[in-house]
């Protein structure tokens, strides 16, 4: 408790547990940035359908880390259920004598992670079916939920996670291979439709918004 306090709050003996029960929640001391900015976390993983607990008693050992930290767990590995954790660390590579750029970062079990491997089974592609170009943060809001409908239809997509020129987008979705890119916009929303450009042969089609799944998918089967 003495040498480093914060310990004791991840410390998992119930003396440990007793100790703290009453200490205060970090949740209870964020500031109006890091509140804001906490909000559209929980508020993307639930549009990803994304399950997730809110944990205030994490603690990560390096002091570098700012607003969220996270771990990923599985119910099929026990109770040794940690698959990866870290978090965000705005400042580090600023520290480090770079340019102040933002980062998130994680440590990952690989024994863990190829035990789950190996009861799934997992295909390997040369690029993603889809590229999602967004423009705007209407058009964000939108495809974010819908890029995680596609990933559980079996489909490898990719989007943007900060913002950029549609050029820009589209030069990276180049460089990934990606075999279609699905441009969506403020006008794009309005009209109601999404543009869905095949790479191969730059032939371009209107797809309704609430057929985009279902198109997507029928086109991964054929």
């Amino acid at each position: 408790m003495e040498r480093n306090p914060l310990r004791v709050l991840d410390c998992k003996e119930s003396g440990c547990r007793h100790e703290t029960k009453t200490a205060p929640s970090i949740l209870d001391s964020l500031c109006a940035p890091c509140q804001e900015h906490f909000t559209v976390v929980k508020k993307l993983l639930s549009e990803a359908e994304v399950a997730y607990q809110l944990n205030p008693r994490m603690v990560r050992g390096l002091d570098y880390y700012c607003r969220t930290t996270f771990e990923w767990t599985s119910e099929q590995l026990g109770s040794q259920s940690a698959v990866a954790a870290g978090g965000r660390y705005d400042g580090l590579v600023e520290a480090l004598g770079g340019p102040p750029i933002p980062g998130v970062g994680f440590a990952m079990g690989v024994e863990r992670l190829t035990m789950l491997l190996r009861m799934k089974d997992s295909g390997a592609h040369r690029g993603p079916a889809v590229y999602v170009v967004w423009i705007g943060e209407k058009a964000r809001d939108w495809a974010f939920p819908v890029v995680h409908r596609l990933r559980r239809e079996g489909l490898t997509v990719e989007m943007e996670g900060e913002t950029r020129s549609m050029k820009s987008q589209m030069r990276r979705a180049d460089k990934f291979g990606a075999q279609a890119v699905l441009i969506v916009g403020d006008d794009e929303l309005q009209k109601g439709h999404a543009l869905l450009r095949d790479m191969e042969s730059k032939q371009q089609e209107a797809i309704a918004l609430a057929e985009i799944v279902a198109k997507l998918t029928a086109r991964k089967a054929n």
